[in-house]
């Protein structure tokens, strides 16, 4: 064989290939790792990986911010956010919103979640600087009105998706603002922004027609005139609405998601103690091809009606909870293979069923083979040892809580709610 020629024979990459040929390189790699590594190549390469980032995590502080603006002129998304338990002083400020307003100008989604600096003066600079925003998360950021993001609301009218979880100072007002700037909305996160009331929702369903997710848990004020509203006017665009702690939902708010809401995947009705039987049925053929996840813990009129009609209507149930639904008992488990019932449900939560024994929990493991979690808190007459004694196996991919306070969650289960 012959040696590779020496010498200044061979041409160098950075005299052959382009900048947009760099660029096609730079799409084809994988992971995160491959990409930083390309920038470490040469000042070109790196000038290129730059350009090319789309999104960016960062600490705050207005020069840095200013830095990261100039080195990564393309990035559409940035993500400031706080670690609740992992805070540092004095974190993201009105100034650094300052900064993303004039220097990210291209920003499509922004997160700030538990930013607890920021005020309405800050974000209304968001408003006047970052028209295609779309996506905006602000939760926990508890010095935010309605003064600040009805600034957003008025600028940004591209916007899909707000998230304003535990701003308590949010009140009607912003949902009116959204109504008639926002008509893109999709996706609103507003739990515990517990001044909202139906009226709000009511005038949010007016002008955003096309709610996909909405979360108004522990919003106590809003009941089923709104509920009702959004159910009409969102209708097969609707797919998720979570309504924790929603006292004041009741059948009628059930019968009308039934009724008009044919796509709906998921539903958190957990604490809303006036729904009955009558409404989960007629909602359980309504959804039969949709419904996937299904709380309804503290829903004390549910009996086993409700829970035999979901488990053998709903085929693509995966997740339910029934914690605290004191009426519940094995009958609800009783034949499930010969009754047809779902058996690729993977999350079951049945905690403080009390009249629950090992027998319906035996049930429950030959009816659903798939599965992954139960939960069996505080169930009286169902225990480790009980079980074992009975000769219950369950399978090695089924995690089973017995044990532990119920205001502890489980990720693995809490994901699917």
């Amino acid at each position: 064989m012959s040696a590779p020629p020496s010498g200044g024979g061979g041409a160098l990459i950075n005299e052959v290939l382009t900048d947009d040929e760099l660029r096609a390189v730079l799409t084809r790699l994988g992971p995160e790792s491959e990409r930083d590594a390309f920038g470490l190549v040469c000042r070109r390469w790196l000038r290129i990986q730059s350009s090319e980032r789309r999104r960016l995590r960062a600490r705050a502080g207005p020069d840095m911010l200013r830095r990261l603006a100039a080195r990564f002129p393309g990035v559409l998304e940035l993500d400031l956010s706080q670690n609740p338990s992992r805070s540092f002083y004095p974190g993201v400020i009105d100034d650094d919103l300052d900064v993303i307003a004039g220097s990210f100008r291209n920003l499509r989604v922004l997160a700030l979640q538990n930013c607890k600096g920021i005020s309405d003066v800050g974000v209304a600079k968001l408003g006047d600087g970052l028209p295609s925003l779309q996506s905006l998360d602000v939760s926990r950021c508890i010095k935010l009105s309605d003064k600040g993001l009805k600034a957003v609301a008025l600028g940004c009218q591209k916007l899909r998706q707000l998230h304003i979880t535990g701003c308590r100072l949010i009140t009607d007002n912003l949902l009116i603002a959204l109504s008639k700037s926002c008509l893109q909305l999709e996706d609103l996160g507003a739990a515990g922004c517990n001044s909202i009331t139906d009226a709000g929702i009511s005038s949010l369903a007016d002008g955003c027609h096309h709610i996909k997710l909405l979360d108004i848990s522990k919003c106590n004020k809003v009941g089923d005139p709104g509920v009702c509203k959004i159910a009409e006017v969102s209708s097969s665009n609707l797919l998720s609405i979570k309504l924790l702690d929603c006292s004041k939902v009741g059948d009628k708010s059930i019968y009308s998601l039934a009724r008009c809401c044919h796509n709906l995947e998921t539903l958190v009705i957990g604490g809303c103690r006036n729904i009955t039987d009558a409404s989960i049925q007629a909602l359980a053929l309504a959804c039969s091809s949709s419904l996937r996840s299904l709380r309804m813990d503290w829903c004390l009129k549910i009996t086993d009606t409700s829970l035999r009609s979901l488990l053998s209507s709903c085929k693509l149930l995966v997740a339910i909870d029934v914690g605290c639904c004191d009426q519940i008992t094995d009958v609800a488990f009783q034949d499930g293979e010969g009754n047809g019932f779902q058996s690729e449900l993977r999350v079951l939560k049945i905690s403080s069923c009390v009249r629950l024994t090992v027998a319906g929990v035996s049930s429950v493991i030959k009816s659903f083979k798939a599965l992954e979690y139960l939960d069996v808190r505080s169930c009286p007459q169902v225990s480790r040892d009980s079980c074992e004694q009975a000769g219950v196996q369950f399978p090695s991919a089924c995690k089973v809580n017995f044990y532990g306070s119920l205001l502890e969650s489980d990720p693995s289960a809490e994901r699917f709610f």
